[in-house]
């Protein structure tokens, strides 16, 4: 091979410089027509790339672009031009853009730093910087006071997070003498037994990212922070909260040694993925519905990786971040898209989704698959069968098919990218576990639904408005440790909360 040719790698560095510059240089002028041409110029980057990973290889020194990461590079390659573009005209007459289009590009940068990084000292530093780059573009109204104070709870939870994941990588750097991945896994291959140290610092590491992925009951800053411009919310749901589950990706070697550390992410996933979607019914908003629905996708991702199931989560990651970027962006659509079809049908069909995820589960685990098509075929058919119109209920049962072979083709790719990982001694159980308990809220979602004056949806209601008030326990426990900096009255505050509990 050409030496030449091994500079190709390096094009992935030029990702986050072109986009660090970018925001550095941002004019005062045509600042977000000036965001699009570098978010541009950086997707071009990015596919130059990728073409350089795979004729050269995907680790060179601390730069590292394998499947994993160039998949996931390619997204917020996509996203970044995507959501800049959406922010010229979403925007247009705004006061401070300049401020805007730096910290989105300063976001955007540090996601492709950290998504491209060998070294785990610089995967904790980028994404701290993401957090405070994030921080900027969710105030970018300040006179948005509820805004404010979502803000600073997810600062707070950001900061112990940072914590958390600086104890981990001070941990693996004291037991393995480097903190560059691939050193890392041959050490971790080379030890038949690891000690404590390596599961403390797999347990902080499933801490961080509970913390900065809104698991319940740090999910309240996600949910409130839709007083940002749309095109905030469609990066931070389709692409930075993403990023607990890339890193639980990149730590699969670690995680997989260390059961506490898997039973935690498991517990985690599964319990916000229930809470959530019960909730999620409740709410009118339909950004507010995406917000409790990025809340349960988030928790069943961590309980994915929990199983094992690297690959699928991956796969998870990526369709639900190129869905949710579509759900903001298209929010207007959104609202008459569900008003026709809640008039065609008497159950939505977005209620098979947690029967897709159970499929997903039995066979990511690699136990259950039979299991799994026997639950979701016959309630897809009940589904699909419960429309007013015959035609309706054809054209359902079609598109559901789909959806449901399209899901387990996803499976039959994922190993291609990710390795599947060695399944806990426990999972046939844990499988068990969260079949049953996708089973159930899918149940739960067709009674409420079907019989809204019900015993169990009058239970259920006042419950899942409130969030369980998981929220406001935190809420109050955390600004009396930590109060926001804005002198808020205490009406103030009040009216915040009750915006909280929508």
């Amino acid at each position: 091979m050409d030496p030449m040719l091994d500079v190709l790698p390096w094009l992935s560095l030029a990702v986050p410089v072109t986009l660090g510059l970018g925001a550095v240089l941002v004019p005062a002028r045509a600042s977000l027509p000036w965001a699009n041409r570098v978010t541009v110029v950086a997707a071009g980057l990015v596919g130059l790339a990728l073409l350089g990973a795979a004729w050269c290889g995907p680790v060179v020194s601390f730069v590292r672009l394998d499947a994993p990461g160039g998949v996931m590079l390619a997204l917020v390659g996509l996203l970044g031009v995507v959501v800049s573009r959406y922010s010229a005209t979403y925007l247009a007459g705004e006061r401070g853009l300049r401020r805007y289009a730096r910290a989105l590009l300063a976001t955007l940068s540090a996601v492709t730093a950290l998504l491209i990084s060998n070294n785990l000292a610089l995967m904790a530093l980028a994404w701290v910087v993401t957090s405070v780059s994030l921080h900027q573009l969710l105030t970018f109204y300040p006179d948005h006071r509820p805004a404010l104070l979502a803000a600073h709870k997810k600062f707070i939870l950001s900061r112990l997070a940072d914590v958390c994941l600086a104890v981990a990588v001070g941990l693996l750097g004291a037991q393995a003498g480097t903190l560059e991945l691939d050193a890392l896994y041959r050490e971790l291959a080379s030890r038949p037994v690891l000690e404590p140290q390596w599961g403390a610092a797999a347990v902080l590491v499933v801490v961080a990212v509970a913390l900065r992925s809104a698991q319940l009951p740090f999910h309240g800053w996600l949910t409130q922070v839709m007083e940002a411009p749309t095109p905030v919310s469609a990066l931070l749901h389709a692409g930075v909260v993403n990023l607990g589950g890339f890193f639980l990706i990149r730590l699969a070697p670690l995680l997989e040694r260390t059961p506490a550390a898997m039973n935690l992410l498991f517990v985690i996933g599964l319990s916000t993925a229930l809470l959530a979607g019960l909730v999620m019914m409740t709410r009118v908003s339909i950004k507010l519905s995406l917000a409790w629905s990025t809340c349960a996708q988030l928790g069943f991702m961590l309980m994915q990786c929990g199983l094992g199931a690297w690959d699928l989560a991956l796969l998870h990651l990526v369709a639900h971040s190129l869905y949710k970027a579509h759900a903001f962006l298209n929010a207007g659509a959104t609202v008459d898209a569900w008003r026709v079809r809640s008039q065609s049908a008497v159950v939505p069909s977005t209620l098979v989704r947690p029967l897709i995820r159970v499929g997903l589960v039995g066979a990511g685990a690699g136990w259950l698959l039979l299991h799994a098509v026997g639950v979701m075929v016959p309630l897809t058919l009940s589904l699909a069968l419960s429309f007013t119109d015959a035609r309706g209920g054809v054209r359902e049962l079609v598109r559901l098919g789909g959806l449901v072979a399209l899901a387990f083709a996803w499976h039959a790719l994922a190993p291609v990218l990710v390795a599947r990982g060695a399944p806990p001694p426990d999972a046939a159980l844990l499988t068990w576990l969260a079949s049953a308990g996708l089973v159930s809220l899918a149940a739960v979602q067709v009674v409420v639904r079907a019989r809204p004056d019900g015993e169990l949806a009058r239970f259920l209601q006042p419950r899942l408005f409130a969030g369980f008030s998981l929220d406001e326990y935190f809420t109050r426990l955390t600004f009396r440790l930590w109060p926001p900096p804005l002198p808020l009255a205490e009406p103030t505050m009040r009216a915040a909360q009750k915006v909280a509990s929508r």
